[in-house]
């Protein structure tokens, strides 16, 4: 998707307050005119529908973007960058598949940051491991739910407890910890004599009203019923495996489930893909049986 023209750029210069007031001229989109624009984008390459699609969602992109402040970079390159992914998510989004473009956005905005911070950051430094990567995006998260909100060095029981459940060493957790300390306070004025107000007066309610609500959990009910009918496809053994290795929030090692199962790591490996193959398929042809309008019950 090349560079949709017209959209505004926040500045380094003190410019982000005047960035912000600008992207809140934007209206914000009633489904069907959010759905109209991006099918004229889609079948028609309509570049101003496209316009109004990214710009209608900056503020979103600047509502993400203020959960990294404390990466120690600068917040207008971190928009920037989340900018960047909007664009791609509005290059890739299927208005027919039934979601609103924000749920969709928020993956390919999130990811941009990610990307830009992990290079900003050279973690070769630090490791590239997909647990210290992990542990780079999470140790805030970790921190707050063990109430260790506080700067400076954590304690050692609160550096074993993080370890633990990011699956990192503890030596890991007390270097990030140095590396990350100084979360930035929302009640912090973003201008230094304080016209500008505090950050949290840009945060964006983005909460869905209850038609949209509604919609939003018939479409989760939807998607849950869709995964369920996939891993039926599934044995006792491959469910297992994949749920461990997939849906899990805190994923099992190769070994771990060799060792339960008293095969291979790589036999493990194995049966994963193959697991997610057959979900994969299942899924697939479960959604082409919705979509197609040819579709006839069996026997009719």
């Amino acid at each position: 998707m090349a560079q949709v023209k017209n959209v505004p750029i926040p500045s380094a210069e003190g410019g982000l307050t005047r960035y912000l007031e600008e992207i809140r001229r934007f209206p914000m989109l009633e489904p069907q005119q959010e759905y109209m624009l991006a099918k004229s984008w889609r079948e028609h390459g309509d570049r101003e529908a496209a316009h109004k699609l990214v710009t209608s969602h900056l503020r979103l992109v600047a509502k993400i973007a203020m959960g990294y402040r404390g990466y120690g970079l600068p917040i207008s390159e971190v928009i920037s960058e989340g900018n960047v992914g909007l664009m791609q998510a509005v290059k890739r989004f299927e208005p027919d598949k039934g979601f609103r473009l924000a749920t969709y956005a928020m993956w390919w905005i999130r990811a941009s940051i990610q990307e830009y911070i992990l290079r900003s950051w050279s973690l070769v430094k630090m490791g590239t491991t997909a647990a210290q990567k992990k542990l780079f995006f999470n140790l805030r998260k970790a921190k707050s739910q063990i109430s260790a909100l506080e700067e400076g060095d954590l304690r050692p029981d609160q550096v074993k407890q993080i370890a633990t459940k990011l699956g990192v060493t503890e030596q890991d957790v007390v270097d990030m910890n140095r590396r990350l300390s100084g979360d930035a306070s929302l009640n912090a004025p973003i201008r230094e004599d304080s016209e500008g107000g505090e950050w949290q007066d840009w945060l964006v309610d983005e909460r869905l009203d209850q038609e949209e609500q509604l919609a939003e959990s018939e479409e989760l009910d939807n998607r849950r019923s869709a995964l369920a009918g996939a891993l039926s496809v599934l044995n006792d053994r491959e469910r297992r495996i994949f749920e461990a290795r997939r849906l899990s929030e805190d994923p099992m090692t190769l070994e771990d489930l060799a060792s339960e199962f008293g095969v291979s790591r790589e036999r493990v490996r194995q049966i994963e893909v193959r697991a997610f193959e057959k979900v994969q398929k299942a899924v697939m042809d479960r959604v082409r049986q919705t979509e197609s309008p040819s579709a006839e019950p069996v026997g009719a």
